[in-house]
This record gives structure tokens, sequence and C-alpha cells, in this order.
């Protein structure tokens, strides 16, 4: 409907303004073409009544905006450059070539047209909102978006926005003051009012984020949400909760490290010692990759290429505490057999290589230099 509303204001405001041109206008096709958001045929009808070269800014803003509207960007961009050359420094029309630059995915030049017109109107809030986007560092989008947030302190995107960036720099304080100042003139956003949870307990206010996040979970069993609230209830003591929250969590599949240890904590503390030693266990194990055991084996092998065997060795052996690998039992005994001339070290490390069951068909050539390379160490 909004779209709609625009389309009609500017026939109404074009229509106004037509003069010569206007006999030779069907207004009620043009009518029907914005009703009915076809866009392209819009702009095909307009370009058959003016003439190619044409300086009306009217027809030409007309003509730009349904190409753009058609997703015609190229067309769309001809024209509004054409308008800012006849008439510079337009608001309307910069905005409409930062727009078409960034669908067209050229930051470059949206940022460029933006920061025209904050120098033609450095109040501009969407200019400062919009420049956010484009900004190379967390410092520099900060600026643009308090800039934003100062023209308009009530904006939730603004606002939601600038909160993230305060709490990607560890500015607590200042991210949960702008959520707040947001929240309090639309105290049904319930986005802002999440956001507000991570941030409320970085700063320990813990009866705020259980009361804001009880509100929540009525509306929408957000995990992101009982996770806030499940740290809340710990440091406010409330172990059961705690526990009970992060079980729910783990129920649904969604546990992560760092509830597997709240719960391991809040079992401790409720002296459930059995539940405790299975959460701390299973703690550990989501904290392991799956591919740690790979890293490792790339740590070593730089370490060999470096000549620095017993680091090597170490670093295999690290790995090897992660879970078995094929990969390490063979590269420890190439490396105790041919650089630590360590014979019956490599013999066991071949041997296990060959009971932990490599695939016959892809590591034949291995399968066969390890069986060849144990008989000769014998």
């Amino acid at each position: 409907m909004m779209r709609k509303g625009i389309c009609l204001c500017i026939i109404l405001l074009s229509f106004n303004s037509l003069t010569a041109q206007s006999a030779k206008i069907d207004t009620e096709k043009l009518l029907e073409y914005y009703e009915t958001q076809r866009y392209a045929d819009a702009a095909k009808y307009l370009q058959s009544i003016y003439p190619g070269d044409t300086e009306d800014i009217k027809a030409l803003s007309q003509i730009a905006y349904c190409n753009m509207m058609a997703g015609k960007l190229p067309e769309a961009e001809k024209n509004y450059l054409k308008i800012n050359t006849i008439q510079p420094n337009s608001l309307p029309t910069l905005f409409s070539l930062a727009n078409i630059n960034s669908r067209r995915g050229n930051a470059a030049n949206a940022k460029t047209y933006l920061q025209q017109i904050i120098q033609l109107d450095s109040l501009n809030f969407n200019a400062y909102k919009q420049l956010a986007t484009y900004a190379d560092t967390p410092e520099t989008k900060l600026s643009c978006l308090k800039k934003a947030n100062s023209i308009n302190a009530t904006d939730p995107d603004v606002a939601y926005d600038l909160s993230l960036t305060y709490s990607g720099l560890k500015q607590y304080q200042p991210a949960y003051d702008v959520l707040k100042t947001a929240i309090a003139s639309d105290p049904e956003n319930f986005t802002l009012q999440q956001a507000l949870l991570p941030v409320a307990n970085q700063l320990a206010k813990y009866p705020e984020v259980i009361e804001i996040g009880e509100k929540l979970l009525k509306n929408h069993a957000d995990v992101n949400v009982m996770n806030d609230m499940g740290q809340a209830y710990f440091y406010v003591k409330d172990y059961q909760k705690c526990a009970g929250i992060y079980k729910m969590l783990e129920d649904m599949g969604v546990q992560n490290e760092g509830t597997l240890y709240f719960m391991a904590l809040s079992y401790r503390e409720l002296k459930d010692y059995n539940n405790a030693a299975i959460y701390a266990q299973k703690t550990i194990d989501e904290a392991i990759s799956d591919h740690t055991t790979l890293y490792y084996a790339a740590l070593a092998g730089i370490y060999e290429a470096k000549n620095q065997y017993n680091d090597a060795v170490t670093a295999y052996k690290r790995g090897l505490t992660f879970g078995t690998s094929n990969i390490i039992y063979y590269r420890l005994g190439l490396l105790y057999d041919l650089n630590l001339k360590q014979p019956k070290n490599a013999a066991t490390y071949y041997q296990m290589y060959l009971k932990n069951h490599p695939d016959q068909e892809k590591e034949k050539d291995q399968i066969a230099y390890a069986k060849g390379r144990i008989t000769v160490l014998k």
C-alpha cells in the first residue's frame, strides 16, 4: 500500500506540471499501470510520449522511477544521471542513484552519492543510516550510526545496529542506553527487547534479563532468549531454573559448549554430582572439534618442514589425544623411521596405522610401505 501511495503521489505531481505534453498522455492508462505495479509498461509508455532527448525533469523523473521499480537499473541510472546533470545536487536524485548502485553491488558509487547528500544536508538521517552499511571499520560504522541516532534516537533499526556495534566494541553501557531509549518509544518492540538481553547480562542486570525474557518467551520460545535467561538464572543463583532451561535447549538439540558448562556448574551447586560430571564431560566433548586431529597434523607437518622433529612429535601426539588418526600414525612412523632413527617406535606406529583399518584402495601405497618397513625394522 505504501508503494502504491508513493506512485500515485508522483503521478499527481507530474500531471500538475505537464504542459503541452498533457494532451498526449492517457492518464487512465498510466494510472492503471501504477496501480497494478506494471512499472516496465509505464516506463515504456512514457518513453513513447517524450522524445529521447527531452530535458523535462518531471518526465525524466517519472521514467527513471518506473525503470528503477521495474528492475531496469541501467536505464534508471541513465535517466537519473541526466537529471543530475541538468539539476545538480537534488537529494531525491542522489538517493535514487545511491539506491541503484547499492542494488547493483557498486558500494563505492553508492557511498559516494550518500557522502554528497551529507555534504548538502549534514542532518540527513537516512544518508547516515545507509552510509553505515558501507563502513570499512567498526569505528567508522559506529560514527555513522551515532550521528543517525542523534538525529532520531527512536528509530528501531538504527538503535538495533548501533547497539550491536557498541557491543562488538565491548561498549556495553552505551549499547544498553541506546536500546532503552528506543524501547521507551516502542515498548512492544520484541526485537529491541531481545537485543537488550545479552547487553544487560554483560552489565549484570540479571533480574531485568529474567523479567524481560519471561515476557518474550510468552510470545515465542526463542533459543537466544532462553540462552540469555539461563545465564541470568545462574548468576542470581537460581541453579534449578538455569539447569532446567538449558535442559530444554539440549532437548531441542541446540546446546553448545556454554550451555553445557553452565549446566555442569549448576548441578555442582545443587550437589547433583552425577549430573555435574556428565555435563562436564559433555562440555569437553562439545569444545573439541572433529577436525582437531587434522589441525595438529598440519601443525606437526610444519614443524617437520622446519626440521623441528621433536616439536613435530609433540604436535602429532597431542593430536592423538583428540581421537585416532591414520594420518598421524603413519606420519609418526615415518618421522621415527627416517628422521629420528628410532626403529622400535617407528615400527610401533606403522603397526598402529595398519591396525586402524586404512582404506585398502586409497592408501594401498602407504599400506605396502608400512608393511615393508616393519619387516626391515624388525
